[in-house]
C-alpha cells in the first residue's frame, strides 16, 4: 500500500476541500477515483498548497510509499518531490515564452495579451508520447469542452511544439497541457501546465480513460 498526497489550490478542512472550490473538488475527486480504481489500498490524503506554505502542514519527503500528486503550479520552492524541476521549469512561464520564440518563432502571449483559450493534452509515459483531443474554453466560467477542432497542420505543429517543448525541460511521464491561442490561422504560445490543470475536467465522463487517470497512470508506470 502506498499513500498518496493530492494537492491542491484550495482550502482543505480535514481532507475536505471547501464548498468554495467546486473545480478543485472535480479535479481532486477524478484522481481520487482513478487512484482507488487502480489499488483500493492506497490511502488518499489531500491537502492544501497554501498549508505547505505556511508550513503549518509537515510532509516528509523521506517515505519511499508516498507518491504525490500536486494540482496546483502554486509550490514552495523548498517543498522536494520527484517533479520539482518540472513544475519549476513549467512556472517559469517567461522562460518558456522566449525558448518558444527563439526556437519556433511563434507568438507568444505577454500580460493580459493572447492569453491562450485551447489547450492540448499531452500524455508522455516511459513509452511513448500521445495527444489527446483539444480543449476550449466555453462562454462561462470554469466550462471547458472537448473536442475542439483544428485544421490538420496546425495540429501537427502542436504536436512538433509539445514534443520539443517537452525535451527541453527533461519531461518526467505525466500529463501536461500546451495552453496556446489560434489568431490569424497562427499559434500564439501561453504556457505548458506540468499536471491536468483545471481545462482537463472536460475529460471527466466524456473519454475513458479520463486525463486525470491518465496522469495517474503515468505517474506509477511511467516512472
Amino acid at each position: 500500500m502506498s499513500k498518496v498526497i493530492i494537492i491542491v489550490n484550495a482550502p482543505v478542512d480535514n481532507g475536505k476541500i471547501s464548498p468554495t472550490s467546486p473545480v478543485a473538488e472535480r479535479m481532486a475527486s477524478a484522481l481520487s477515483k482513478s487512484i482507488i480504481e487502480s489499488d483500493p489500498c492506497h490511502q488518499i490524503n489531500i491537502v492544501s498548497g497554501a498549508d505547505l506554505w505556511s508550513k503549518s502542514l509537515h510532509i516528509s519527503d523521506s517515505n519511499q510509499d508516498t507518491i504525490y500528486c500536486p494540482l496546483t503550479i502554486k509550490l514552495p520552492d523548498w517543498f522536494n518531490f520527484p517533479a520539482q524541476q518540472i513544475y519549476f521549469a513549467c512556472r517559469d512561464v517567461e522562460k518558456r515564452r522566449k525558448w518558444v520564440q527563439q526556437h519556433f518563432d511563434y507568438k507568444v502571449s505577454k500580460d493580459n495579451l493572447w492569453l491562450g483559450d485551447l489547450w492540448l493534452p499531452i500524455i508522455f509515459t516511459s513509452e511513448k508520447l500521445m495527444y489527446g483531443e483539444i480543449i476550449s474554453e466555453g462562454i462561462l466560467p470554469n466550462y471547458y469542452q472537448q473536442p475542439y477542432d483544428l485544421p490538420s497542420e496546425i495540429d501537427l505543429s502542436l504536436y512538433t511544439l509539445a514534443k520539443e517543448l517537452l525535451k527541453s525541460i527533461q519531461a518526467i511521464p505525466s500529463v501536461y497541457l500546451l495552453q496556446f491561442r489560434i489568431l490569424d490561422h497562427n499559434i500564439i504560445f501561453d504556457r505548458l501546465w506540468p499536471f491536468p490543470a483545471t481545462p482537463a475536467i472536460a475529460s471527466i465522463n466524456v473519454q475513458k480513460p479520463d486525463l486525470f487517470a491518465h496522469h495517474w497512470h503515468c505517474l506509477i508506470k511511467g516512472c
